[in-house]
């Protein structure tokens, strides 16, 4: 089967009992892209990776993934399919070659050695083989799932927050490694709160509550927010942070660095009141939002959880 679209599902919804999930959720994401999936904690993200492929019987809803009906096709999508969980779900008392062994088994890959031999090596892991898994980094760790998960050259790969306490560097060789599976072909969905990490993506999707509140490229997410910003810099600025707490103009308040970002909707509201909350040695400039504060907007206008909880 063939299509311009790897995912292709419209009002996904998932019910637990008398919690909803997810609510009437909508993708349709072009093959060999890079995805990002953005929201809050509960925000049904993990709940709908698992639709998608299958791991989660839907229930509302209907589409395809990689071409397949994902209610009567859910096996050929798993087999086709990588998915990284968020926790380390190897077997710690093996080394890494063995689990990558055994993953291959599983899947009854031909040439198994071979296989195994070019994996390890693909991902850095060769000189690292016999090293039991238990005793691995957690940047190593995300190397091996990320081995396991790909070995069988899926033609999706589901990342379910998979740079979660990693470091900078671990963190960076990470999305090097998914940008060039992307360019062999591989289409990629992750799960991410970092927001450099949403900025390699070629589009975002933000959920929030169960529902689909925003998608689009990064800029397009920063203009859906209607968000203005401005910028403080100076001797001054953690003073003044605290002055400016309540002003009805100023919605959204946030350190960046050693500058502070100042975001709203009413333009001359907002500098109306900065000008009267001059502080000495501080400096203001309007610049464009960033990602984090159109994601704390979006945050907001999402208001609270009002889905039933079990």
């Amino acid at each position: 089967m063939t299509s311009d679209l790897a995912i292709d599902v419209r009002g996904l919804v998932k019910r637990f009992g008398d919690k909803t999930a997810v609510n009437g959720v909508d993708i349709q994401m072009p093959a060999g892209q890079v995805w990002g999936f953005l929201g809050p904690n509960g925000s049904g993200k993990t709940t709908t990776i698992r639709m998608l492929c299958g791991l989660l019987n839907i229930t509302e809803g209907h589409g395809t993934c990689l071409g397949f009906d994902i209610e009567e096709r859910a096996d050929e999508i798993k087999s086709r399919t990588g998915y990284m969980t968020q926790k380390f779900s190897f077997w710690t008392d093996m080394t890494i070659r063995e689990n990558i062994e055994f993953v291959a088994r599983m899947y009854r890959m031909p040439r198994l050695r071979e296989t195994v031999d070019q994996t390890l090596e693909k991902l850095g892991l060769t000189n690292r083989q016999h090293q039991l898994a238990e005793a691995l980094s957690g940047g190593w760790k995300q190397r091996l799932a990320l081995a396991a998960v790909t070995l069988h050259n899926p033609k999706l790969l589901l990342l379910d927050e998979p740079t979660a306490g990693v470091d900078p560097q671990a963190r960076r060789d990470f999305w090097d490694e998914i940008h060039r599976l992307s360019l062999d072909g591989m289409t990629v969905l992750v799960s991410t709160h970092y927001m450099d990490e949403a900025e390699r993506c070629d589009r975002i999707v933000y959920l929030a509550n169960g529902e689909k509140v925003a998608e689009g490229q990064v800029s397009q997410i920063i203009d859906h927010s209607q968000l203005v910003t401005f910028r403080a810099e100076g001797d001054g600025v953690r003073q003044l942070a605290g002055k400016l707490q309540g002003f009805p103009a100023l919605e959204h308040i946030a350190y960046f660095g050693a500058a502070l970002h100042v975001s709203g909707r009413n333009r001359e509201a907002m500098h109306s009141t900065l000008i009267a909350q001059h502080a000495d040695g501080v400096t203001w400039k309007e610049v464009r939002p960033s990602l984090e504060d159109a994601f704390i907007a979006l945050m907001a206008d999402a208001g609270q959880d009002t889905r039933v909880h079990a």
